[in-house]
């Protein structure tokens, strides 16, 4: 088994990390710049930034707070929301971002993928999927854009094997119906997606306790595991989460 990451996911609204439960209610939890060098010293493998609002309100993602990541930060990171062009994706990727996330804009035009890919290299694009199951009784679910505001009714299992297929890194899947609930991964549906798709997968949504971020791995067959709420709120430390991953056979990066 391959070295499995633990990333911070840090929701950005309006310059400031916010967090809620499925994707409203939003709560200011602080600053992204400061945060980001504390998940650094902490020993995080990487940091995903998204610009929550950027493609509801149409504004573009906040390329100054890359810059000072990148000034501040000796860490990974990548930054999504908003991203519509390749002009928009070399803007962030120059302002310091070691990769970019595309949601909204790759559904609408699938091409952008590729385009993307042929410019920048296939380990700088990640994309992000936001999933939302079709009813409690089905594996099946829906793929959502503009910050989960709308139901595209695309099949989330086959947009990821597309956006695999088309070039994508890494796809970055969040259950909609998980987010902020503390209850754990959707297994399921990241266990349909990672075996759809020959690119890692990393699970979003809904840690709450230790045992969610190994079974997101060994049950869910992430390749990493991410969370927000349970970082930015004190509950537990990257170092706690990644020793008790390694207590459970599950290689991770401890060197810190």
């Amino acid at each position: 088994m391959l070295t499995k990451r633990v990333i911070p996911c840090l929701d950005v609204d309006k310059g400031r990390v916010v967090k809620g439960v499925n994707f409203v209610n939003l709560v200011d939890a602080g600053d992204p710049v400061e945060m980001a060098t504390v998940y650094d010293a902490e020993g995080a493998d990487e940091l995903v930034f998204l610009d929550i609002t950027a493609t509801h309100e149409g504004r573009p993602t906040v390329v100054e707070m890359a810059r000072k990541v990148n000034a501040q930060a000796h860490i990974a990171f990548c930054v999504g929301g908003g991203l519509a062009s390749l002009t928009d994706i070399r803007t962030m990727i120059t302002a310091g971002a070691d990769k970019i996330s595309l949601n909204s804009a790759a559904v609408r035009s699938p091409e952008l993928i590729s385009a993307a890919v042929e410019v920048f290299g296939t380990q700088a694009i990640i994309v992000a999927i936001d999933a939302k199951r079709v009813s409690s009784g089905q594996d099946k679910w829906t793929t959502y854009l503009n910050g989960g505001r709308i139901d595209t009714g695309q099949d989330v299992v086959q947009w990821a094997y597309e956006a695999a297929r088309r070039g994508a890194g890494e796809i970055l899947l969040t259950s909609m119906d998980c987010d902020g609930s503390q209850d754990g991964y959707d297994l399921a549906l990241t266990r349909a997606v990672a075996r759809a798709v020959d690119i890692p997968v990393i699970a979003s949504g809904g840690v709450g306790k230790l045992e969610h971020f190994a079974a997101g791995v060994l049950e869910g067959e992430a390749d990493a595991v991410l969370a927000a709420s349970v970082f930015h709120f004190g509950t537990f430390s990257i170092r706690q989460v990644k020793q008790y991953m390694a207590d459970q056979g599950i290689p991770v990066r401890l060197d810190i």
